[in-house]
């Protein structure tokens, strides 16, 4: 009993369909046996002839009934192993005594049970099995020298139960092993399917998206937190990501990121993206297509990492992309910063730009007296320093204000050719250094005086790093595929690296030292205040300069068209 109830549910299954064989093998000996019978017929007219056949007839019956026992009786397996090895063990021995001269190809059918009780009984009634067969061809040996009859030589018989004990002692060893190894592997194996079942838990509850692509993009796999941040329905696999145009800042970070590490195993790597649905100008996808089903009308500002999975080869290559939708935490954290510049405004506006003031005035006033060059020059420094603290905190003083927009429709067409005209005059540039794309027919709810000082902000930074050539500066309207319209100021000179975009829009962060950081935080706090966005996008562009590549760009997502609205709105004031 201690035997059985040692096995697990595993090794008991796999004990029972052995012993389902042992079955089947049963009938197939008993069949050969009767089939013996009838081409051997010398022995027909012997007394034992009857006995012969009528064994195999009821040992073919009973080896039925075990078959039926084996599959549909699946209890009481070590009773059912040794009535079953009794039976074989009683069988043999009747056939062997009815056989006059075949006794000797008989004794290799005691092979059979005691095999058999060596795999599936305990080591001790398998021994004991071996041992009943070699005491019966002692007794018979000897009942037959006893009587005077030609038989088994006492020697041979011997042999014969040394050699069914040696059998039953090696198969039983091997069984032994082989159950062992069973039990392992069932173990591990209960072990290995709870810790997958813990890790999909985890993977499924996990706040942080993780995708599964190769070294070309194409996905894998992804959880749940992943497929809601990138669109995808649930199941889509196989295709890249640069296919899809909505995810293409991600496949763009990602080839940004393996050019870096190079061949060898890559830790982990921050980049910023933003994705959300849309149909680039000239970008010759849909992203409309079934990658992009989960999802048609959200944003997401992206935190990506990304880590190679160590592999055998390079054909089996993975690569794991952690995705952190930073959104929430980057709207906390401005909200905090402008909650701390709220309470220094008050004391910046009375003990900052009253001292800069006087600072400045008495900078001119020794001017005019002082006509050195060395002397001018420090005084020009002295001018450059105060205009630029100004500056700062009149932009500090205008964030503070927040003043509520101009809720009238803009059209962005005559808007943004006035702006150009303006800005060409002002900055002294060549008609064709900006060079505006399609505008749009629709309106867009924006206040007019915000998006022209968001907008000289963003072509000033791109004339400081155009290459200056015609059209170096392009500003075009895209609408996504959810309808929306957006903004893009694109310029030719070096893109803004992963590192740097980071921190694009932190107020004071700045990477010129005649800046002040607080340019394109103020627009991007303008935009949110029109229930707009600012983010620099990394996407791929035919139209942008010639060539279908990645590149970065200043991207203005505007809140939903008002044409509907505003239709509404006449009917009403019509009727």
């Amino acid at each position: 009993m201690s035997f059985w109830s040692a096995l697990s549910a595993e090794s008991r299954e796999t004990f029972w369909r052995s012993l389902q064989a042992l079955t089947a093998t049963r009938i197939v000996i008993s069949l050969v046996l009767l089939a013996y019978l009838a081409f051997d017929q010398k022995d027909a007219a012997g007394t034992g002839h009857h006995l012969y056949t009528e064994t195999c007839i009821a040992y073919l019956a009973l080896a039925g009934a075990f078959v039926l026992a084996s599959v549909y009786v699946r209890k009481h397996f070590l009773m059912q192993v040794v009535v079953q090895i009794a039976v074989d063990i009683a069988v043999i021995s009747v056939l062997y005594m009815a056989a006059a001269a075949s006794r000797g190809s008989l004794v290799i059918l005691y092979l059979f049970p005691l095999a058999g009780a060596a795999i599936l009984a305990p080591r001790l009634l398998a021994l004991f099995s071996a041992a009943l067969v070699t005491l019966f061809l002692l007794i018979d040996s000897l009942y037959q020298v006893f009587l005077g009859m030609a038989g088994m030589p006492l020697t041979q018989a011997g042999l014969y139960g040394a050699a069914f004990f040696a059998i039953v002692m090696v198969v039983s060893r091997l069984a032994a092993k082989l159950i062992r190894q069973e039990e392992l592997a069932a173990r591990h194996g209960a072990d290995l399917k709870i810790q997958q079942a813990i890790n999909q838990i985890i993977i499924a509850d996990v706040d942080d998206g993780i995708l599964v692509v190769d070294r070309d993009g194409h996905i894998f796999a992804g959880n749940p937190a992943a497929q809601h941040m990138l669109g995808l329905a649930n199941g889509d696999s196989g295709f890249a990501l640069s296919e899809v145009p909505a995810l293409e800042p991600v496949a763009y970070a990602f080839s940004e990121w393996q050019q870096q590490v190079g061949p060898a195993v890559g830790g982990l790597r921050a980049a910023f993206v933003t994705v959300k649905p849309y149909r680039d100008s000239g970008g010759g996808g849909d992203a409309g297509t079934a990658a992009w089903s989960g999802r048609r009308d959200l944003a997401a500002h992206l935190k990506l990492r990304f880590a190679r999975v160590d592999t055998v080869d390079e054909a089996s290559e993975r690569c794991v992309i952690f995705l952190q939708d930073v959104t929430a935490i980057e709207n906390q954290a401005q909200e905090l910063k402008l909650a701390s510049m709220g309470r220094l405004t008050a004391s910046i506006a009375h003990e900052v730009r009253n001292p800069l003031s006087a600072i400045g005035h008495a900078t001119a006033l020794l001017a005019e007296d002082l006509h050195e060059p060395g002397q001018a020059r420090l005084l020009k420094i002295v001018g450059d320093n105060v205009a630029r603290v100004n500056r700062m905190v009149e932009d500090i003083l205008q964030l503070s204000r927040k003043v509520q927009p101009n809720g009238d429709p803009l059209l962005l067409g005559p808007f943004l050719n006035e702006l150009k005209t303006e800005f060409d005059e002002t900055q002294g540039v060549a008609n064709d250094i900006v060079w505006l794309g399609n505008t749009g027919a629709v309106p867009v709810r924006f206040d007019a005086l915000h998006l022209r000082e968001v907008l000289i902000n963003l072509l000033t930074n791109a004339l400081r790093y155009a290459s200056g050539g015609e059209g170096c500066i392009r500003v075009y309207v895209v609408t996504d595929a959810a309808g929306g319209m957006e903004l893009h100021v694109q310029d030719d000179g070096p893109g803004i690296t992963p590192d740097v975009r980071a921190h694009l829009f932190e107020p004071f962060y700045t990477t010129s030292s005649k800046g002040t950081g607080l340019g394109l935080y103020l627009a991007r706090e303008l935009c949110l205040n029109n229930a707009a966005m600012l983010d620099y996008e990394y996407r791929f562009d035919a139209s942008g300069f010639g060539v279908r590549k990645a590149s970065g760009r200043f991207v203005i997502s505007f809140a939903q068209p008002l044409g509907a609205r505003g239709a509404t709105s006449n009917r009403k004031a019509t009727t």
